[in-house]
């Protein structure tokens, strides 16, 4: 007589299915966000706009879609072009996204050039204040000046220019958005960026917490922790590409965001040592995955996102540390931030809903 023979689950088999099913929970969550939203529309500008890239794709794709569903005419050009192409289009306005790195020599006199044709001129940093030594001498040549750090304002009107705005980054919602993702992309703990001093100084202070937890660590200058080899197994030690970032960010039960330090000699171009107040463009990245983010405290944040309702903020490593215990063992808590920050994000912070007031600005 066979007998018939119970076989019970591994205990880690029931945990990858625990962790699939809490993913697929996530997911279906996000997706429900996703349809239920009705976007308000958007004004319409009589516009023709040339824009010039910066050669980061995950901002420009998004300033591009903006302003197809923002201006009646958008072309996109490389730095090269700005000058023939402002000449043959007759463009309203020419935005150019930083002006940092990719243009060439003579850039300002094609700048110059361009307004004598009667075109507005804009820029907008997205770098600041990390390269106000560089930034410095770009700005007056533009006609607008817009710049996401809000301590930067007041610098550029100091050195003269005439028209200058704050206005904060946004989110590539065709990039950064929620998704199934494999299990090797998933983790406890996520961070992805450069590991410059103070990131180096706070996971160093962390690294006997995250020891026992699922880490992804990506990006330069991470062999520099004193606890590197406890931690090398979740160390890539290179360049993340921004499609495999948004696959870590929707694999990750929690990704810290710490701002860099804005007065290092090595890192940073900024030797008047203007502080940082705003927050970077990883935050509103973070969110529009619908993760939950643990972040580091800017003093502009409350404008953008609830600390506690729609993000999580931190002011030492201690308080990291807490936080990252509670919500790693209460997953409804961790799910309800991390959607609610979707929602938010999509609901307020794509680049449409930015070039809409920088429009308002320039056609005023």
């Amino acid at each position: 007589m066979n007998k018939m023979i119970a076989i019970r689950p591994s205990v880690g088999r029931k945990r990858g299915l625990q962790i699939g099913q809490e993913h697929g929970i996530r997911m279906g969550r996000c997706q429900f966000v996703l349809d239920s939203m009705i976007p308000a529309p958007l004004p319409l500008r009589e516009a023709r706009v040339l824009f010039i890239i910066q050669g980061f794709d995950a901002i420009d794709q998004g300033i591009v879609d903006g302003l197809r569903q923002t201006v009646r005419e958008a072309y996109t050009a490389t730095a090269v072009d700005m000058l023939r192409l402002a000449a043959e289009l007759g463009p309203n306005l020419v935005l150019v996204m930083n002006g940092l790195h990719v243009f060439p020599a003579d850039h300002t006199d094609h700048v110059d050039q361009v307004r004598q044709m009667g075109i507005r001129t804009a820029i907008w940093f997205a770098d600041d204040p990390y390269f106000t030594d560089h930034t410095a001498s770009l700005a007056p040549h533009y006609d607008y000046v817009f710049t996401h750090e809000l301590s930067c304002v007041a610098f550029y009107r100091e050195i003269g220019c005439g028209q200058v705005h704050y206005l904060p980054l946004a989110v590539n919602t065709a990039v950064f958005k929620p998704m199934h993702v494999s299990p090797e992309y998933r983790s406890d703990i996520c961070f992805i960026g450069n590991g410059f001093p103070n990131r180096i100084t706070l996971f160093n202070e962390l690294t006997p917490y995250l020891v026992n937890k699922k880490v992804l660590i990506a990006g330069a200058l991470w062999e520099q922790l004193d606890g590197y080899s406890l931690l090398k197994k979740g160390i890539k030690l290179h360049w993340i590409p921004i499609e495999e970032s948004v696959k870590y960010y929707n694999g990750a039960k929690i990704v810290i965001n710490v701002h860099r330090l804005t007065y290092h000699e090595t890192y940073n171009k900024n030797s008047r040592n203007i502080p940082g107040y705003s927050i970077n463009p990883r935050t509103y990245e973070i969110a529009g995955c619908g993760t939950l983010q643990l972040t580091d405290y800017r003093h502009d944040l409350d404008q953008y996102y609830t600390p506690g309702q729609d993000i999580e903020t931190f002011l030492n490593t201690a308080e990291l540390i807490q936080k990252m215990k509670h919500y790693l063992r209460h997953e409804e808590d961790r799910m309800r931030i991390a959607i609610r920050g979707l929602r938010r994000t999509r609901d307020e912070h794509t680049f449409a809903h930015r070039l809409v007031k920088l429009m308002d600005i320039v056609f005023a």
